[in-house]
């Protein structure tokens, strides 16, 4: 195995993460929220600052004469986000081909 291969080699999960650094990543959140951007940095909890981000943050909510529920969707573009690892349900890295 060369030097490049054995540095590109995904041995735990958070090399996934690793191989990500300053690319577009997809990051699922607790409470129905989600943001892209590009990853700057991580640490073992899996808290991350993101940039050029655009967060999506879905919500339900129920009219209150005919109590119908339809969905809300919020978008907003920010330049950086801190994301405490906590909140993080997924990450998708870039696809690689």
């Amino acid at each position: 195995m060369s030097a490049a291969e054995e540095d590109a080699a995904v041995r735990e999960p958070l090399d996934l993460i690793r191989l990500a650094l300053d690319e577009k990543v997809y990051v699922k959140l607790r409470g129905d929220r989600e943001a892209r951007g590009r990853l700057h940095a991580y640490d073992q909890h899996l808290n991350m600052i993101l940039g050029d981000v655009e967060e999506v943050i879905t919500s339900t909510e129920t009219d209150e004469e005919t109590f119908e529920e339809f969905t809300k969707t919020t978008k907003r573009s920010v330049p950086f986000l801190f994301i405490r690892g906590d909140a993080v349900t997924l990450v998708s890295p870039p696809l690689r081909s």
